[in-house]
């Protein structure tokens, strides 16, 4: 019988004895590992500022208390081994607080250490005149020497270091910022010996991570038929059965909610993916348009066709900085009219504090933006007027906080008391490549150094590969005979840097050419334009994925400068899917039959 290792995901959203690993203890009949995924961009630069001010002591400090000592002595009497990036800016404090509890609870347990991604300090060494961000182009050194505060630097380190952690017999492995993927890599490689110019089975193994590390989103969250998902309260958390020669079934806990079907996992396959066929992590160069999945069970699905095409010389490095501070607001009215008016509310408060700040020799505010949500249509008698205020000085962006409370008094009727008014550091990133050689690891198990050296910083040759073809468009289509895209297709978004992707996947391969003949990239990069940018075309890549019976788009410049720094009410691109979902597309007679 071929082995298998069962890898479980806990969400670091839920901590509590029904969902994420106090789920999979209690419901999963056998794990080998439960890893889990802290970190985010946004995540990195308030480790850094908490480290700044003393808040805190850049961890996740909730991974000890909250998710691992309430569950330590099971975990160990099953022989379940812990990988987290919870480690954050700070991976050997979080292993002392982890040591402490344990020994507090009188348990033995043994710690990894993973370090050495961590370069804040080294910023000015690192980025220079010729640094430029990954996605747009534009001068990192030109962000940083204008930004108030660098909080984090950081490189997107790989899954061997992991790996040597757990075959110096480590019973929880903690890291910096690894890839998320490399969560599940890492153990991959230790259990079947994988090497580092095996590439198409850390391809294989980075898969299996980079579907499980998000958690219940392979499992049913954030579905586009979300009607069919149940129990979202009790939403099982998904597990990975992991072969050595890189296949792979994505299921969950028997009884639990949620569902695993090919549609949920394809989602979650292409989601934050630019180019499919070039998705670069530490260890490899992924090509994922040919992966297959077959639905070989109830909440079960095979994956299988990933090929790796070599390795870089660089890793992704991430930089958050301060640049300014923002103020929000948001104001219900009540009553007739009352889009138009939280309309003139942002217009007319916007004009009080502006005069306000003149009158204080203050600058003006660098950016403003008005959303009025609600309010329209038949019956509707309640909107907000959510207000947005960037400022350079935290004075005169508090200005905005305290006068919006005058306007239940002074401006519209219907006008109630906010729902919420605060102010925060403006906090952007800049993503770019650093060498591989500029970055060095250690790996420790109980302080103890383990002989680690990096044999994946050489570039490994990549390998030529055309990209695949778009079907074959039809000639049967009737423009008057239309179906919004839902009928034909799952589709799901989400952001990367100041841009965002969209993976439309056909319901049934047959559905794709018809897709692919309607939503072109000028029509796409229109569409957008219209929803985001006043009209303003935006610029569009659009790539297809066999294998999936899939397009995947790429929509540049249109993040408002990423999910930090964005005024937008959707800074992370979760709805950018949603709004194209009822786009019409012209279909044949009886395609549907």
């Amino acid at each position: 019988m071929t082995r298998t290792v069962k890898i479980g995901a806990a969400t670091a959203f839920f901590n509590d004895s029904r969902m994420g690993i106090g789920q999979l203890l209690e419901k999963a009949e056998r794990l080998d590992y439960i890893i889990f995924d802290f970190l985010a961009e946004s995540v990195m630069g308030g480790l850094g500022r908490g480290m700044a001010n003393g808040s805190g002591q850049g961890f996740a400090a909730d991974f000890v208390n909250g998710y691992i000592l309430p569950h330590l002595t099971v975990l160990l009497d099953r022989r379940i081994r812990i990988v987290a990036n919870a480690g954050g800016l700070n991976p050997p404090a979080c292993a002392e607080a982890l040591r402490r509890g344990a020994e507090a609870a009188g348990l033995k347990v043994r710690i990894g250490v993973v370090e050495g991604d961590t370069l804040t300090y080294r910023a000015g060494e690192i980025i220079g005149a010729d640094t430029h961000d990954m996605f747009d182009g534009s001068s990192v050194l030109e962000k940083v020497e204008a930004a108030d505060h660098i909080n984090a630097l950081v490189a997107y380190t790989g899954a061997f270091p992991i790996a040597a952690a757990l075959a110096a017999g480590a019973d929880i492995v903690i890291t910096g910022r690894a890839v998320d993927s490399a969560m599940a890599l890492g153990p991959l490689i230790h259990e079947f010996g994988w090497g580092p110019d095996d590439f198409d089975l850390l391809a294989a193994g980075t898969l299996a991570g980079h579907l499980l590390e998000c958690s219940a989103q392979v499992t049913g969250g954030t579905f586009t038929d979300w009607r069919d998902v149940p129990d979202w309260a009790g939403i099982g958390m998904p597990i990975g059965e992991c072969s050595a020669d890189g296949g792979l079934v994505i299921t969950k806990p028997e009884g639990t909610g949620g569902l695993v079907t090919v549609g949920t996992v394809s989602e979650q396959l292409l989601y934050e993916v630019s180019d499919p066929q070039r998705y670069y992590v530490a260890d490899v160069i992924c090509d994922f348009t040919d992966v297959r999945l077959e639905q070989i069970g109830p909440d079960r699905v095979s994956v299988s066709g990933a090929r790796g095409l070599g390795r870089t010389s660089t890793y992704k490095a991430s930089i958050t900085y301060d640049a300014g501070w923002r103020a929000t607001a948001l104001i219900p009215l009540i009553g007739l009219e009352s889009a138009a008016k939280a309309q003139r509310l942002g217009k007319e408060m916007f004009a009080r504090t502006g005069a306000m700040l003149r009158q204080i020799q203050l600058p003006p505010y660098t950016q403003t933006r008005c959303d009025v949500i609600g309010g329209e249509g038949p019956g509707a008698t309640t909107a907000i007027c959510r207000l947005v205020a960037d400022h350079p000085d935290q004075a005169g962006a508090a200005l905005l906080v305290r006068e919006q409370s005058s306007g239940i008094s002074h401006m519209s009727v219907g006008i109630s008391l906010s729902l919420n008014a605060a102010v925060r550091p403006v906090q952007r990133i800049a993503g770019f490549l650093v060498p591989k050689s500029l970055v060095s690891q250690t790996v420790t198990v109980d302080s103890a150094n383990v002989p680690f050296v990096s044999k994946t910083n050489a570039a490994g040759k990549e390998q030529d590969a055309s990209a695949p073809a778009l079907p074959a468009l039809p000639d049967d289509a009737d423009p008057k005979q239309t179906v919004p895209l839902i009928r034909l297709a799952w589709a799901r978004s989400g952001d990367k840097g100041n841009l965002f992707n969209v993976a439309v996947i056909a319901r049934k391969p047959e559905y794709l050419a018809y897709i692919a003949a309607t939503l072109t990239p000028e029509v796409i990069g229109k569409y957008y334009g219209r929803q985001l940018s006043a009209g303003r075309i935006l610029p569009v890549e659009r790539f297809s994925v066999p294998g999936l019976s899939a397009l995947n788009f790429v929509v540049g410049d249109s993040m408002d400068g990423g999910v930090l720094a964005s005024t937008s009410i959707d800074p992370v691109a979760k709805g950018m899917a949603q709004l194209l979902l009822d786009f019409p597309i012209p279909i044949s007679d009886g395609l549907l039959d």
